[in-house]
This record gives C-alpha cells, structure tokens and sequence, in this order.
C-alpha cells in the first residue's frame, strides 16, 4: 500500500486528482484511506514531489 511522506506533501491535490477510488482526501498532507486504495499505483506517479512511496 502506498505511504505518505508528510514531510515532503504539499497538499497539492494531484494524487486525489487521479485516484480511481477516491481513497485520498487532502488535509494538511494528503491521507490514504487503506480501506478504499487498491494499490494501483496512479498517486505514487502523479505526486510532483515524490511524497507518496510505493
């Protein structure tokens, strides 16, 4: 399942932009719900500022 790496999220939106199962939501960083994600891989490449780890 992907990760997130707070420290490096800006909160951009771009992951949850292009998550096919609406499992990421954008607070302060962004936030995986591990219930929903299928693991497919499209934040991981999306995210211009590699926060999100595979």
């Amino acid at each position: 399942m992907p990760k997130i790496i707070a420290e490096n999220c800006v909160a951009c939106g771009a992951c949850a932009d292009v998550c096919p199962q609406n499992a990421i939501t954008i607070d302060d960083v962004a936030v995986i719900d591990d219930s929903k994600c299928v693991d497919c891989g499209a934040c991981v490449d999306e995210c211009p500022s590699d926060a999100i780890e595979n």
